[in-house]
């Protein structure tokens, strides 16, 4: 199943069969953020920019809608396996009572 919102121009999209937040703009992926969801929490494991598209802040972008959806869903601790989405929860404090605590 895939399930996609408009985040800012971009299209995120939870492919959920693959395991994986994809953001793609004007038909071109753009950023991936892979995943492994065991019910009770969401291991962030990658977050993957095309090289052609770095340095223009889409790893953040799709985190960033990653954990809207995980928050609006409401029943997921996340685990914050890549270092990027480690950085990214240290700088959006406001956000790290969805982390699980280990």
């Amino acid at each position: 199943m895939t399930i996609s919102h408009t985040v800012g121009g971009f299209i995120l999209t939870d492919e959920k069969d693959a395991s994986r937040y994809t953001l793609t703009r004007d038909g071109k992926l753009v950023s991936v953020l892979d995943y492994r969801d065991d019910g009770s929490t969401i291991a962030l494991t990658r977050a993957f920019t095309i090289p052609t598209f770095r340095g223009n802040g889409y790893a953040g972008t799709v985190v960033e809608g990653a954990v809207a959806d995980i928050l609006e869903r409401g029943d997921r601790k996340v685990d914050a396996v890549c270092w990027y989405v480690s950085d990214w929860f240290s700088a959006h404090p406001e956000h790290a009572h969805l982390l699980r605590h280990r």
